[in-house]
């Protein structure tokens, strides 16, 4: 499945008749069953329904800082960023991508 930036949004938790959807790197992570963490009111859910590549780097819940952008990211920040792909390839399914 490929969806827009747009479409994603759609799938942030506000609809329960939905799932909920992370990017990273544009690859489209479904997260449902952490529906605690990134559904509404979770500790993550400004990253439901977006790319959050810039913000698992950063370690941040800055609103702008959820973005797919990762120019100016250090190695370090790299680095972090790659460790919480492999931890969402582990634990969630990858349904898509972002175009």
């Amino acid at each position: 499945m490929e969806l827009t930036a747009a479409e994603l949004k759609a799938y942030d938790g506000t609809d329960p008749s939905k799932p909920i959807y992370v990017a990273i790197k544009g690859r489209i992570f479904d997260v449902s069953t952490g529906n605690s963490f990134y559904g509404p009111g979770g500790a993550y859910s400004m990253f439901a329904g977006k790319d959050a590549s810039r913000a698992l780097a950063k370690m941040s819940k800055n609103e702008e800082d959820v973005t797919p952008c990762c120019d100016g990211l250090s190695d370090k920040e790299m680095g972090v960023l790659n460790d919480w792909e492999k931890k969402f390839e582990a634990k969630y399914p990858i349904v898509g991508t972002v175009v």
